[in-house]
């Protein structure tokens, strides 16, 4: 199967402002600020942009900034860096791609992994092994799509950013293709 060939959800507007993100976030998962951070965080940005060769998107990063790592529907975890730790995150990004390039991967999807020009890079799993992506594409990270790898085997794009992602994920405003229907319920990791 080709690129072109995996189906894309493309969002009614993409939402480009990382506040506005975070609060449609906040909407869907009413539990989530009771983990917010009473400050923002300081995240070495340097050393998770120089690890991973890119910078990230400014969404994830207005995320990670006033949340700890947490899980959804005990179902989908979302990795972000912590003060101090960024290279723990780096680490998993790491072990990711091994894991998707060793047991994942089909190379006539015409996607390719990162580092690699519009590689996919992970942000996120499931407790199933379902694997939530950038693909890597585009002038700017704030261009990247979300990318799904269904552990059933479906493939699809989502034509906006992570946070935007999973507010209409967990919101239940996305069709969950070859994905359950999520429990909105947050639990820090």
């Amino acid at each position: 199967m080709k690129d072109d060939l995996i189906g894309t959800q493309t969002p009614k507007r993409r939402i480009t402002d990382p506040a506005e993100a975070l609060a449609a976030l906040e909407l869907a998962l009413p539990g989530l600020t009771a983990l917010r951070r009473p400050e923002p965080a300081e995240l070495d940005w340097a050393v998770v942009e120089e690890g991973l060769g890119s910078g990230l998107p400014a969404d994830v990063r207005h995320l990670a900034e006033r949340y700890r790592s947490f899980a959804v529907g005990d179902f989908l975890l979302v990795a972000l860096p912590e003060p101090g730790e960024e290279h723990h995150m780096l680490q998993g990004v790491r072990d990711t791609l091994e894991v998707l390039a060793d047991a994942w991967w089909e190379p006539g999807l015409g996607l390719s992994l990162h580092p690699a020009p519009g590689g996919l890079l992970p942000w996120g799993e499931s407790n199933e092994s379902d694997k939530f992506m950038w693909t890597t594409t585009g002038d700017s990270p704030e261009d990247w799509v979300v990318t799904v790898a269904s552990r059933s085997g479906g493939w699809w794009h989502y034509g906006g950013g992570m946070v935007q992602f999973l507010a209409e994920y967990c919101g239940g405003t996305l069709e969950p293709w070859a994905l359950p229907p999520i429990d909105p319920e947050v639990t820090p990791c």
